[in-house]
């Protein structure tokens, strides 16, 4: 059986194996893999349906690859390692499970102890798993009042791309009205009016505000905005072929 660790620093990279010897003997071979892009091309040479990826790396993070990894092998075993617990990784992740897949989300502190039950219970026994802090952010998430819903989070995305209202509108297949309402909503659990009235009058723009606020809360990050970029690149290309000459 084969294991693939995908992961850019040596240190941890040097730590992982090391669990992996003591809590999975039935795995006879560690691929390793420096980047996501690289882990995407040896999981697929190698067939390898077990993977400890880390989510933030230089080159091509691990929510990408993880996409690319499902799309082609759902069935996937996939146990994220982190140092991040936001809700824009949390969400990253969320978006891209397949329904019949198998992950886990363990946080880089977790104990030696904590690390073994984790790989045991994802990698050989199909079990999904969840640290507890990132649990709590879950948890915190569903029941808070200034939560984001998927909708409201996806016209975030949008209006962090710049799309304008009737884009928004066109691409996710809303009328202008139910967009200018989300938005509404939107501003409001970001609290974005706070600065509203400010010694100087100045009209501060909302949409610049919004984003603002969500990358301050940790609700959007880099790696959700590059999908994200993507993402609305093949629309746009999808939408032009689509248009009558």
């Amino acid at each position: 059986m084969k294991i693939l660790l995908v992961e850019d620093d040596k240190m941890h990279v040097d730590f992982l194996r090391e669990i992996v010897e003591s809590a999975l003997p039935e795995f006879d071979e560690i691929l390793i893999a420096r980047d996501g892009k690289e882990g995407e091309t040896l999981a697929q040479r190698h067939k390898v349906t077990a993977i400890v990826m880390d989510l933030r790396m230089k080159e091509h993070n691990g929510i990408e690859a993880a996409r690319t990894i499902w799309a082609r092998c759902p069935d996937t075993r996939i146990m994220f390692w982190s140092n991040y617990s936001d809700e824009a990784y949390l969400r990253g992740i969320a978006n891209i499970v397949p329904h019949q897949a198998t992950y886990g989300y363990v946080l880089k502190t977790a104990t030696q102890d904590r690390m073994r039950l984790a790989l045991r219970a994802v990698l050989i026994e199909a079990q999904i798993v969840v640290d507890r802090e990132v649990h709590q952010i879950q948890n915190q998430q569903m029941r808070s009042r200034s939560a984001l819903t998927e909708f409201e989070y996806v016209i975030l995305l949008d209006i962090a791309l710049g799309l304008p209202d009737k884009a928004i509108a066109t691409r996710r297949k809303l009328s202008l009205r139910t967009v200018q309402n989300r938005l509404l909503s939107l501003y409001d659990k970001l609290d974005v009016g706070a600065l509203d009235q400010n010694d100087l009058d100045i009209a501060l723009n909302k949409r610049a505000r919004a984003v603002s606020c969500a990358i301050s809360r940790k609700i959007i990050n880099r790696e959700g905005l590059s999908a994200a970029e993507k993402e609305l690149r093949a629309w746009l290309t999808k939408s032009s072929k689509l248009m009558p000459e």
